[in-house]
Order: C-alpha cells, then structure tokens, then sequence
C-alpha cells in the first residue's frame, strides 16, 4: 500500500498510545524520576563546588646556592 498505513505502523501508535495513557500517572511518573534524576546530578555538581582545596598542601622549597652548583 503506497503512501497508507501497515499493520507496523498502527502497532508502533497502538504502542505509543498505550504508554501515553495506559495506566495512572505513567507520564508524570516518569517525569518525576527524570526530576530526580536532574537534582541529583545539580547536588553532585554542587557537592564538588563545596570542596575547598588540600590545605596540607605545602609549596616546593626553593634550590639553594649550594644545590645550584652541583648541578
């Protein structure tokens, strides 16, 4: 049938409907997890923000004269 509907289209709308209104809240369940899912990665985000550098760190010491003339 050129330029009409197979049976496979009709599946894939049938398929589509059901998940659309199949069922109570399947939209807005899944747009709660994807919710959750977007504050989590905003909170890991912020958590490495937070984080203030090592303060243990110490800077090199400077080469002396000495050490200088050796090399």
């Amino acid at each position: 049938m050129p330029g009409g509907f197979s049976i496979w289209h009709l599946i894939i709308v049938g398929v589509l409907l059901v998940l659309l209104f199949g069922g109570r809240g399947k939209i807005s369940g899944i747009m709660g997890d994807t919710a959750k899912g977007i504050r989590a990665f905003r909170e890991g985000l912020k958590g490495e923000e937070e984080t203030p550098p090592a303060a243990d760190a110490k800077p090199l010491p400077k080469e002396s004269e000495k050490d200088k003339a050796r090399s």
